[in-house]
């Protein structure tokens, strides 16, 4: 049981690495509380899949990777438990097996403030925690299409990142009282100012003429980035490229053992993301909420490739939309667009000052404020 501090609120984030987005999102938001308010209040991050969820969902981290490597699975699974009274049978009939996991995780760790980074949790633990409960509070990190299982009638507050999700959560049965639209919270280090361009490549030893593009597929190097990178050398002789493997070991041996017609810097996994983007034209990617947020601070226009679907359709076409990118959805289309955006230079810009205009850099500290107001206000009470 964690020793908390009596005279500090202590907030207690729930997520799990399903993803990525859970766990960078719950870091990000802990990191603004710690900038915004200095030791003032503690924290605490619990995977409440692995640790507290018996057989097999606490397994589920280790499964996702495989999980979504098979989307059409996943968007049918998506859209047979997506609505309200789907969600709310599907969390119903789970409870009688994580009942008591649950109800130990809340005994364990004591809080004044619950708040949920995964759709997944906030009808077991809001059930967990009874009726004399503290404050409860969910983070949609999902851009646009949420599932239902985000929204839960008894939360005190419910953030979103898009008009399009506060529309869902109200149909889904959430008050207009209980929502707030920010964006989605990305680290701090993400919204530094740009800082050189130039000088940054220099760092990399990235070439400074070239236009530079940027390939990821998410930290675990998913959708055909191989082919993708070969279309791109192939129909873009003046670029150069980065290619993020993730951590997918043997895709980046491939790629490193390749030999490539333009400049190519492969990658794993990487921590300099941020300055990576500063440094670049264009990035290519799939459609994960928290790389697209991320861009939108750089200003970096996307070409995006891949999405997960029914959770991550509407990322496309809110950047397609809003004229921050274009949906590429094979190697060969990317190569064509690429060089189009490369000879007509002034694409890339208008799809630029789009990134800018939709960027929401300072939603982490935004939502740090809302949490603490949340703790403050049921004090009140």
């Amino acid at each position: 049981m964690p020793k908390t501090d009596p005279k500090r609120p202590h907030i207690l984030f729930l997520f799990s690495d399903t993803g990525g987005g859970h766990r960078s999102a719950a870091e990000a938001i802990i990191e603004a509380i710690e900038l915004e308010f200095g030791e003032q209040y503690s924290t605490e991050m619990v995977d409440f899949f692995l640790n507290y969820t018996p057989t097999p969902f606490k397994h589920l981290p280790m499964l996702y990777p495989k999980l979504v490597r098979v989307p059409q699975a996943w968007g049918l699974g998506y859209s047979i438990s997506n609505g309200h009274a789907r969600a709310r049978i599907l969390t119903a009939s789970a409870w009688p097996y994580v009942r008591r996991s649950l109800h130990r995780m809340v005994a364990n760790h004591p809080a004044d403030l619950m708040v949920s980074v995964h759709p997944l949790a906030n009808a077991p633990a809001l059930r967990a925690l009874g009726r004399n409960r503290p404050p409860f509070a969910t983070v949609v990190t999902d851009m646009v299409t949420t599932h239902a299982l985000w929204y839960h009638h008894l939360a005190d507050l419910c953030i979103v990142a898009s008009q399009e999700a506060y529309r869902r959560a109200l149909a889904a049965g959430m008050r207009a009282e209980q929502m707030r639209i920010v964006g989605l919270p990305v680290a701090d280090r993400f919204c530094q100012p740009p800082g050189d361009r130039q000088t940054l490549r220099a760092r990399f030893g990235w070439p400074a003429e070239r236009p530079l593009v940027i390939l990821m597929g998410g930290g675990e190097g998913m959708g055909p980035l191989e082919k993708t990178a070969r279309s791109i050398a192939q129909h873009c002789p003046s670029a150069a490229l980065v290619v993020i493997a993730g951590r997918n070991q043997t895709l980046k041996a491939r790629l490193e053992a390749m030999q490539w017609p333009i400049p190519t810097f492969v990658y794993g996994f990487v921590r300099e993301m941020p300055d990576f983007m500063r440094a670049a034209d264009v990035l290519v990617t799939k459609a994960g909420p928290g790389t697209i947020s991320e861009a939108f601070i750089a200003g970096l226009p996307m070409l995006l490739y891949s999405r997960l679907p029914g959770q991550e359709d509407g990322n496309v076409t809110y950047v397609v939309n809003e004229g921050a990118g274009i949906w590429a959805p094979n190697p060969e289309k990317i190569g064509t667009i690429l060089q189009d955006w490369l000879a007509h230079p002034e694409k890339r810009l208008q799809a630029s000052a789009a990134c800018q205009r939709l960027a929401r850099p300072q939603a982490a500290r935004q939502i740090a404020h809302l949490l603490i107001e949340t703790i403050h206000n049921r004090e009140k009470v």
